[in-house]
């Protein structure tokens, strides 16, 4: 069974299952579905708002798409709920990135 089957499956008996959410969207993100990808961060980041990986690597595949004002938003979301969960260290790196993209 494939890694997206797989993590569909988690996802089929558990719904709410973070770590599974945010896999299958750095799958869809990985073949470049930035589409699929997107819409598994959403959901991810709806259930579950700190989960603070979820907004960096959102805001990478957006920026790679070249939807910079998009990964903007999303970073400046990411670095809210670094602060609110007290990660330095994902705050740090969404605020470089956010720098990067000007």
């Amino acid at each position: 069974m494939d890694r997206i089957a797989a993590l569909n499956e988690v996802l089929t008996q558990n719904p709410d299952d973070a770590f599974a959410r945010y896999g299958l969207a750095m799958e869809y993100s990985k073949q470049g579905d930035l589409d699929r990808a997107m819409a598994e961060f959403s959901i991810l980041l709806e259930r579950h708002p700190d989960y603070t990986a979820g907004y960096f690597m959102a805001a990478q595949a957006l920026a790679r798409a070249e939807r910079a004002a998009d990964a903007k938003k999303m970073l400046q979301d990411g670095i809210a709920s670094a602060r609110r969960t007290g990660n330095l260290h994902a705050q740090s790196e969404m605020e470089a990135m956010l720098t990067e993209l000007g």
